[in-house]
């Protein structure tokens, strides 16, 4: 009974790590680029991914489990942000799917508190999605002028003293 929920913990555990490794990439790539709005986004999504990280884990724990701290594959190097975007957004989606059923399992096995954690988890994954899904939908309306505004802010914000983050 605890075993499986100790094994899809540890599963997500996995994901959260692949995916904080990779939005870490991808903020670092559009850091580069000068495209701080997304920037920010990827690195405020990786730090609440690394939260998760830490829910998990401390479920395990309390299971008294063993964390397994593997990560579930390696980052993509991908450079075209809207690849990132869509990369982002595939990887909420298959998160979505996968905690939704881990949930249920969790449920067959009388683990309510482990089912209750990956159905907030559901919730802050589908917050993602949108997120990623929203800026897929402006970059398709505004094209490459939404990624140059984003550039000249950050010049006008350097120019001005400003932080750019």
């Amino acid at each position: 009974m605890k075993e499986k929920s100790i094994e899809l913990l540890n599963k997500a555990i996995a994901d959260e790590l692949a995916a904080v490794h990779q939005y870490m990439y991808f903020h670092f790539r559009c850091d580069d680029l000068g495209y701080d709005l997304l920037s920010n986004l990827f690195k405020r999504t990786a730090i609440e991914e690394m939260v998760h990280v830490e829910e998990l884990a401390e479920r395990v724990l309390f299971l008294k489990g063993e964390v397994e701290m593997k990560v579930a594959h390696d980052v993509q190097k991908i450079h075209d942000v809207r690849k990132m975007l869509e990369k982002a957004a595939e990887m909420e989606s298959d998160s979505v799917r996968d905690y939704n059923i881990w949930a249920n399992e969790c449920s067959k096995n009388a683990d309510s508190v482990s089912k209750k954690i990956f159905e907030a988890l559901v919730e802050d994954e589908e917050r993602h999605y949108d997120q990623y899904d929203t800026e897929i939908d402006n970059l398709t309306k505004f094209g490459d002028n939404y990624l140059a505004l984003q550039s000249i802010e950050r010049s006008k914000n350097i120019a001005s003293g400003k932080p750019t983050e």
